[in-house]
């Protein structure tokens, strides 16, 4: 819970504040853009929100984050649960956004999907009871997709509630030790006829892309979009190996996909032509190689 005496001076003034617990993870950005920026080594409410949507969105970032470091000068218990009940909330197509994030993965996001033949849970929010329950309500998590050992936070809880699969690399097992299905080697490998599991190591020798119909593209700490400079982005430090990222990212050129759900950074959604292109135009800000059309 936030403690308004450790409020941060850039603050704006008004109900909402950060206060000096935040690890700057950035999941107050994403969902409420308008109302909270990154200043100095931390994210501080830069306008109070000022309309019911904006409200809506500052609520469920003080719910989102994973260190309890947005607070209320004068809560409102009618806007918390509106905003708890909008938890996990639907982008598009059965892909929901869990939220709740967790400190053990920094702040990482994690989805849900809801799919006919089980569904799946990609990297691990906090274990908390509003979450297992709207689990529960969509049909359970049969599969636990973990993009790398960085976020794996509670996954361990999940699966043994709901009897799921974990899955991970062997290169990063170590974080996931009773995982029931280890990937090896850096062939993509096929589960059902909708998904699709790509080894791209560099951020850690055993991250992983996971593909849905050939639509939404779950990176982990692989690849996000920045939504400053509108381009995608990929990790310049706390890497592995650098040239395998790029070669990892130059991979994804091989698949279709529209959708980017990143761990951290903003997720977006676009044509599949231009999300190549932003994919080419990465490569080319990190790599002296030439990529073609």
């Amino acid at each position: 819970m936030a403690d308004r005496n450790k409020r941060l001076d850039s603050n704006v003034p008004g109900n909402f504040y950060v206060d000096a617990t935040c690890i700057n993870c950035d999941t107050c950005r994403q969902l409420a853009p308008l109302s909270f920026e990154e200043i100095g080594d931390y994210s501080a409410v830069s306008r109070q929100p000022d309309s019911e949507p904006q409200i809506h969105q500052a609520y469920q970032a003080l719910l989102a984050c994973p260190v309890g470091s947005i607070g209320t000068e004068h809560g409102d218990k009618s806007q918390m649960r509106t905003a708890m009940a909008s938890f996990p909330f639907r982008l598009e197509n059965g892909v929901s956004y869990c939220g709740f994030n967790s400190e053990k993965s920094f702040g990482a996001n994690s989805f849900f999907i809801e799919h006919p033949e089980g569904n799946w849970l990609i990297d691990s929010p906090r274990y908390i009871k509003h979450l297992v329950e709207s689990f529960e309500r969509r049909g359970g998590v049969a599969r636990i997709f973990l993009t790398h050992k960085d976020d794996v936070a509670d996954a361990d809880k999940y699966a043994a509630h709901f009897g799921a699969e974990r899955i991970i690399h062997r290169a990063d097992a170590d974080a996931a030790p009773a995982a029931e299905h280890v990937v090896d080697g850096e062939e993509t490998v096929p589960v059902g006829s909708e998904f699709q599991i790509i080894p791209v190591p560099g951020h850690t020798a055993g991250s992983m892309a996971l593909l849905y119909r050939e639509e939404f593209l779950f990176t982990g700490d692989h690849l996000w979009w920045n939504s400053h400079t509108k381009s995608l982005e990929c990790p310049t430090r706390l890497i592995w190996k650098k040239w395998t990222l790029i070669d990892s990212i130059r991979k994804l050129l091989d698949y279709r996909f529209e959708w980017v759900l990143a761990g951290h950074g903003d997720r977006i959604h676009l044509p599949q032509s231009e999300m190549h292109a932003a994919l080419r135009d990465l490569i080319r800000r990190r790599s002296p190689t030439t990529v073609s059309a």
